[in-house]
């Protein structure tokens, strides 16, 4: 179905355990960018949400800097940040949550750009249902239909004791069409909008309401680039930034393109998917520390959060799982898994 998100980052300790074991053990620094040729590996198919990369590639925003990126796209589920940390890409994009829980397994991962501020994903409810809040998709019968990640934990550990059935997530939004008790995961700028053109009376309810809001679409590198290479890194973080803002300005060129690399999103849904992901992207934080910033507290309060899930054991530093925008160094220096 055309603009699926199955959860990219759901949690599968088997594959973290043994992908880490190759990952940690072989610690070898990536080459430098010869010719400023350098890949990002993004971690879904061409849409909205990596606009900005695609528009910076367009309007010369990376070749004005000297670089020749090629954008590679992966698959759903794919382990972008153990490729990151291995050496096998030198940037990608992924979350805030699962940057922290490589860092406290000892993986090399450093965030260098936050293109999502407020967490994206949600939950899609039929209006007619008349719930208020977030809160009310727990406290009432009926079936959610999610992912096993770590913000369902979050909203059940809050909101318990749960009356909702919460069953597995397969895809598309065809049982949200028939069912009016019926309630599922959902990226704010898709199925929302899939379901609001098949005629549904849709409501969204967003997760960062309820206090778990990860930096998402979360571009990475290692700290030996950013420590080898800084200038390689600044000059790709500031040439986002531009591809970013063009693209939030008039998205209709990247979004030509991209929909020529994803025939199944249509392009009104393109259209409208970058419409509404703007407030997410640009936000009163961003308009005063530019866009793709991030914050100590913002980490620190996702760390703790994961230690309170149980998703990792102990905080990592949040100082050193960032890279301060306009620097060339993150605010702590101290190694991961620290």
């Amino acid at each position: 179905m055309p603009g699926d998100h199955p959860m990219r980052y759901q949690l599968v300790p088997l594959l973290i355990a043994v992908t880490l074991a190759t990952v940690i053990g072989c610690k070898k620094a990536e080459p430098p960018a010869v010719n400023g040729k350098i890949d990002i590996t993004l971690d879904w198919k061409p849409e909205p949400e990596f606009g900005g990369f695609y528009q910076a590639t367009l309007d010369d925003s990376f070749k004005n800097r000297g670089l020749d990126v090629t954008l590679k796209t992966a698959g759903a589920g794919a382990p972008t940040w153990q490729l990151v940390a291995g050496g096998q890409t030198m940037f990608a994009t992924t979350a805030a949550d699962q940057v922290l829980i490589a860092r406290a397994h000892g993986a090399d991962v450093v965030a260098i750009y936050a293109v999502y501020q407020t967490f994206p994903q949600g939950i899609l409810v039929h209006k007619k249902r008349g719930f208020k809040t977030i809160d009310d998709v727990f406290k009432n019968p009926g079936t959610l239909a999610a992912e096993d990640d770590t913000w369902l934990h979050f909203l059940v550990q809050k909101f318990e004791p749960v009356k909702v059935k919460v069953t597995g997530y397969g895809s598309g939004i065809a049982a949200f069409l028939t069912e009016t008790d019926y309630s599922q995961q959902c990226f704010v700028t898709s199925e929302p909008l899939l379901a609001a053109k098949k005629g549904a009376d849709v409501q969204t309810f967003l997760i960062a309401d309820a206090g778990y809001n990860p930096y998402t679409t979360v571009l990475i590198t290692t700290q030996r680039t950013i420590d080898s290479q800084p200038k390689l890194v600044h000059d790709v973080v500031e040439a986002c930034r531009t591809g970013w803002q063009h693209y939030l300005d008039d998205p209709s060129k990247a979004n030509a393109t991209m929909s020529k690399l994803n025939s199944e999103m249509e392009p009104d849904v393109f259209k409208a998917a970058a419409e509404a992901q703007k407030p997410l992207i640009d936000t009163a934080e961003t308009k005063t520390a530019g866009l793709g910033s991030m914050t100590t507290d913002r980490w620190d309060q996702l760390a703790h959060q994961l230690v309170k899930l149980g998703v990792i054991t102990q905080a990592p530093n949040p100082n050193s799982a960032f890279l301060n925008p306009g620097t060339s160094q993150t605010a702590d220096s101290q190694p991961v898994g620290k």
